[in-house]
């Protein structure tokens, strides 16, 4: 809320040191989720946030979220996320 959490959510987004932020950085770059992780001392939240937040969900169309849980658990690549999110059909959201 306010300014603050507009700028912790815009760093996590954008900032090379955020850890999902380099985590999905790593991932289009073809690496592999567990090399990725073995590598690092501190925690990505990101991966266990995806699964929960999608379980929690339930009923809620949230295909951006469903797409990182599946290339995260190795369900699907980034090509097929993409190109299934782009192939939505255009609507107000």
């Amino acid at each position: 809320m306010g300014l603050s959490g507009l700028g912790d959510l815009l760093l996590t987004c954008t900032g090379a040191s955020s850890r999902n932020f380099s985590l999905g950085a790593a991932l289009g770059r073809g690496e592999a989720l567990a090399d990725v992780l073995a590598a690092r001392s501190a925690v990505t939240e990101g991966v266990a946030t995806a699964p929960a937040l999608v379980a929690r969900a339930a009923g809620v169309e949230m295909p951006i979220c469903r797409g990182v849980r599946d290339l995260l658990a190795g369900r699907t690549t980034l090509a097929e996320s993409m190109t299934g999110l782009l192939a939505r059909p255009r609507r107000d959201e």
